[in-house]
């Protein structure tokens, strides 16, 4: 059977045509069970109650999966085929499906398919919103707040498009309150809609707001916000400078400005001014935040320990958590409860706050590889902190499907020498994988006879993890080893793997490191990284400028450094 492939081929698609060459082996290495893979979508969505009666033939078509409600217990599935069901108890018609009756089995969202959901968010009522890959809005449920934006307070029974305010805009993001809503446009623009009994709506006063309106205010009205988040009562916005802005309901210090007062139009979250935010979350009465630092803040309320900070205190300013846990890549809350979530850079999970009933005050680590798993197992209720994007999870699945076939020299049929140490192979794999080893394993190169090649030209922390990288689509390495490997990727022409460099590198900067990372991603021609590594130090340039790391630039580098900070405006006063 002829492999098609390409220069780069996905760890995924080298195992399917892999599979399609031999059912069981593909020369001495043994490949995952397709049935295997399957089971697994489905375990990742059966750790959701509501799941659990579903059968594989409706399981495994699943494409984003969506489990809301006040106990959990509704649900809103989107298939590979682009449609949409629901399932659940049905409270104030939040399924979307034409009535008010429960339905134990998916019943089909006629209004939303072949609409190209790409992302919902839900409220209390509840109600929901899903937004489509064109860009459009729709809504349903409760609405008794005018939440969903159509100009009245009437219940939606079916999923109606919002057009008022938003007929010319592009949305990519929602975000729900309990009662309230906001839509982010491709602009940058923030609208927002419902409720505003403690200025949730941003608007400067406490009247509902029965249509999506613009929030111009002084604060985030000229900014381009790239990320928006909903408490209870309250509202978030990130914009791309890494500012971050709040705005409702503050009676327990969630909107970190510092005082317990509500706040009708959007304010600086102070104890983060001059942090550069990449992340926000909010929780029913606390937010979190992620700096590009990989530092977690935390702030709100904290009867149930959700604040991480060992102790049960409500906080009205951000306070770094978890300083024992190393750098934080990604967070996670859910507005229905007091549950937090965290993964470090080395795939660690922690949770802390409500679980099960408990207060767990400090992060705690869990055996999950997914943030989203800690809220289908620990939270009350039992509602996801956002979407499931369950091809995501299948593919993540693959990879780890054949680590343990990685450096296995019972079924290896090649052995690498890297400063004096083996690590064991499979050429066939590396051939589907990797255009370097298909020109290399050829008749004509001396490799191809070969059961040992010894490699010199680079270190062996950076060709395991490249060997690796090959079974899994993973690195594991430090941020300065990752310059060694964006070496290798650009001999190699491996564009994904260069990719998967600059990502961690990005994950991994720091004052001390920066000068020195912007160095390389200038040598290695990475240019997305180039720009990410100036900002970085132009975010922090008084501090940068004073490292080892910027004293040891070549003075080209130094000179075109200044030049562009001044482009910028660093030096203006």
């Amino acid at each position: 059977m002829h492999l098609e492939l390409t220069s780069c081929t996905s760890l995924a698609l080298a195992l399917r045509q892999a599979w399609q060459l031999s059912k069981t082996r593909l020369g001495f290495l043994a490949l995952p069970n397709f049935d295997q893979i399957i089971e697994i979508k489905m375990q990742e969505l059966e750790r959701w109650p509501i799941f659990s009666l579903l059968n594989e033939e409706f399981l495994v078509a699943v494409r984003i999966a969506c489990v809301f409600g006040n106990s959990g217990n509704e649900a809103i599935v989107v298939t590979k085929d682009d449609d949409v069901f629901a399932l659940g108890s049905n409270g104030s018609s939040c399924l979307g499906v034409g009535d008010a009756q429960s339905c134990l089995h998916p019943r089909k969202v006629e209004a939303l398919c072949k609409k190209n959901v790409v992302s919902l968010a839900y409220g209390s009522g509840p109600h929901v919103l899903a937004v489509t890959e064109a860009g459009e809005v729709f809504t349903w449920g409760h609405n008794g707040y005018s939440q969903l934006g159509n100009g009245n307070t009437n219940q939606g029974l079916i999923p109606s498009p919002v057009t008022s305010g938003l007929h010319t805009k592009k949305v990519f993001q929602v975000a729900c309150g309990s009662h309230h809503s906001l839509a982010l446009t491709v602009e940058g623009e923030v609208f927002a809609w419902g409720y505003n009994n403690c200025g949730q709506i941003g608007t400067g006063n406490t009247n509902n707001q029965t249509v999506p309106r613009k929030i111009n205010s002084a604060m985030i009205g000229t900014k381009k916000i790239i990320v928006i988040a909903c408490g209870q009562t309250s509202s978030m916005a990130l914009s791309d400078a890494g500012e971050l802005f709040a705005w409702g309901y503050n009676g327990n210090g969630q909107l970190g400005v510092g005082n317990n007062a509500n706040q009708l139009t959007p304010c600086k979250v102070i104890g983060l001014v001059g942090t550069i935010t990449t992340q926000i979350v909010c929780g029913y009465a606390h937010s979190l935040a992620l700096s590009d630092a990989g530092c977690l803040y935390a702030w709100g309320a904290n009867s149930y320990g959700q604040l991480g900070t060992g102790n049960k205190a409500h906080l009205v300013t951000p306070t770094k958590i978890g300083l024992d846990k190393g750098r934080f890549v990604e967070v996670a809350a859910c507005h229905y409860s007091h549950l937090s979530a965290a993964m470090t850079a080395t795939g660690k999970v922690f949770m802390w706050g409500q679980c099960r009933g408990q207060a767990v005050t400090s992060p705690m680590e869990t055996k999950f590889t997914r943030v989203d798993t800690t809220f289908a197992c620990f939270a009350s209720p039992q509602s996801m902190a956002r979407p499931l994007i369950v091809d995501q999870v299948q593919e993540k699945r693959v990879e780890q499907s054949v680590r343990d076939a990685f450096n296995d020299q019972e079924t290896s049929d090649l052995t690498f020498l890297i400063d004096g140490k083996p690590v064991y192979v499979h050429k066939s794999l590396l051939k589907i994988r990797c255009e370097h080893f298909r020109s290399m394993f050829q008749a004509h190169w001396d490799e191809d006879e070969k059961s040992v090649i010894e490699i010199t030209q680079f270190s062996y922390p950076v060709y395991y993890a490249f060997l690796e990288y090959l079974y899994t689509d993973q690195v594991h390495l430090l941020p300065e080893d990752a310059i060694g490997l964006l070496d290798l990727a650009n001999s190699y022409c491996e564009t994904q793997l260069k990719h998967q460099c600059e990502r961690i590198i990005k994950q991994g900067i720091t004052v001390e490191n920066a000068a020195m990372l912007l160095a390389a991603a200038i040598k290695y021609e990475a240019s997305d990284l180039e720009e990410f590594c100036f900002k970085f130090c132009i975010n922090h340039l008084t501090a940068v400028t004073q490292t080892k790391a910027f004293n040891h630039l070549d003075e080209g580098t130094v000179k075109e450094f200044i030049k562009k900070a001044g482009m910028y405006g660093a030096f203006k006063y």
